[in-house]
């Protein structure tokens, strides 16, 4: 396994296959590292293990359900997982919670990109829950990564986002609209 991708690296190059939708002949596009940067926009790239899995629709959902929060920031909000486009297609046709997505789902089919991350877990080759904040210039500012059987908070991207958007010191436990840290 590679060691973990972590702050101040560059994000990898990279150009994969996505779902988008589940409407036919809709349902695939392709993202790029050179999407939020052409833009000019943050990245929140988060990993999960395992399309039809219990834990990993969870946390899905609710990256969608603050999806406008993402938004709000230039943030491109990107799922991904190891599985093909056809599995995530599958899945969110099949699953309640996943089929009204406003988000890609990057099919890692070939474990390209998980590698270079260092994220792979060692017996299955499946990504780890793994979510990367990486600014404008493709460069790593956040990396938070938890264990198989334990979901993220998406609260604290966002507030993590924010903080790093002030390009200011912000103390623990620092919310958007709290006063920053001056040093005299």
């Amino acid at each position: 396994m590679n060691k973990l991708l972590s702050l101040g690296s560059k994000f990898p190059e990279f150009t994969k296959k996505t779902v988008v939708s589940i409407e036919n002949g809709k349902e695939f596009s392709t993202v790029s590292n050179e999407d939020h940067i052409n833009g000019g926009k943050w990245m929140v790239m988060f990993w999960y293990p395992k399309d039809f899995t219990f834990v990993c629709p969870t946390e899905i959902a609710e990256f969608n359900h603050n999806y406008e929060e993402f938004r709000d920031r230039d943030a491109l909000l990107v799922g991904a997982s190891t599985d093909s486009e056809f599995v995530h297609l599958a899945w969110r046709k099949d699953h309640k919670d996943l089929k009204d997505l406003k988000f890609p789902l990057i099919a890692d089919t070939s474990k390209s990109l998980a590698e270079s991350l260092g994220i792979l877990e060692a017996e299955e080759k499946v990504a780890y829950r793994v979510t990367y904040i990486v600014d404008p210039q493709g460069i790593i500012r956040w990396v938070s990564a938890n264990d198989l059987s334990v979901g993220r908070n998406v609260k604290e991207v966002l507030r993590v986002l924010d903080a790093l958007q002030t390009d200011e010191l912000c103390p623990c436990n620092w919310e958007k609209g709290q006063e920053t840290l001056h040093v005299a």
